[in-house]
């Protein structure tokens, strides 16, 4: 049996697809937004930033490894030269003094070599440490911009979600007042091609911006006005009105 619904019935399917059609727009503004990209774009160069700052942090990790031998060896030699001069100090032997002397000149000269390179490798812990604290600030930097960002994308955010709740409470209150056949078909067809209802403007349906042919406009006189038509370009509810020209 073919469906039937009242013309006030079927009209307020268009009332029912702008707002279906405004939820739509909304939804898709909400998530093109331009501060997604740009939050996406900053958030990659953040990334980027991350593995050269774990590089840097490896980097200085290897020269703090490195300086901390090195802080070692000279205080062992430090150790060795209070001990022999301790020793030297108490020794009666002309020959052991002798031998003492010369171990200490050894030992300064090791002492004097260790602490040039232990100087070098501080110089180096420095740079590595600058290096690392310009990436963390450029880190911290864009991580700032992202928040700014953050904020305008939720107020703009927020200014469509109130519109998108609107709209969408105007639907349920519509929607409920149509018949339930007819609401089915009209969301089964919206489902499937997109529209669900379609207005019939002077021949032209408006889904599909299609002018309808002379025998199609023919049958559509025809039809008792509760019977649901459907639009053979759109698929979607054809809805008549005083300005569909019939």
């Amino acid at each position: 049996m073919a469906l039937t619904a009242s013309p006030v019935s079927q009209a307020l399917l268009l009332d029912l697809q702008a707002l279906d059609t405004k939820i739509a727009q909304l939804t898709h503004r909400a998530k093109a937004l331009p501060q997604h990209a740009a939050i996406a774009a900053l958030t990659a160069e953040i990334e980027a930033l991350r593995v050269v700052a774990l590089e840097q942090s490896g980097a200085r990790e290897d020269v703090q490894i490195e300086l901390g031998r090195i802080e070692s060896d000279v205080t062992v030699v430090a150790a060795r030269i209070k001990r022999d001069t301790d020793r030297a100090q108490s020794s009666t032997s002309a020959k052991d003094a002798q031998a003492f002397e010369h171990e200490l000149a050894n030992l300064a000269k090791r002492q004097y070599a260790l602490e040039e390179i232990e100087l070098s490798v501080m110089e180096k812990l420095e740079e590595r440490e600058a290096a690392l604290a310009v990436t963390t600030g450029k880190i911290d930097a864009l991580r700032a911009q992202i928040q700014v960002i953050v904020d305008e994308r939720d107020a703009d955010l927020g200014v469509l979600e109130t519109e998108i709740a609107g709209a969408t409470a105007d639907r349920s209150t519509i929607a409920a007042t149509i018949p339930a056949d007819l609401l089915a078909l009209y969301e089964k067809q919206r489902a499937r091609y997109g529209v669900g209802a379609s207005h019939l403007r002077y021949g032209v349906s408006s889904a599909s911006g299609v002018k309808l042919l002379e025998n199609e406009m023919q049958e559509i006189r025809a039809a008792a006005p509760d019977a649901v038509i459907m639009c053979a370009s759109s698929e979607a509810i054809l809805v008549r009105t005083k300005e569909s020209g019939i």
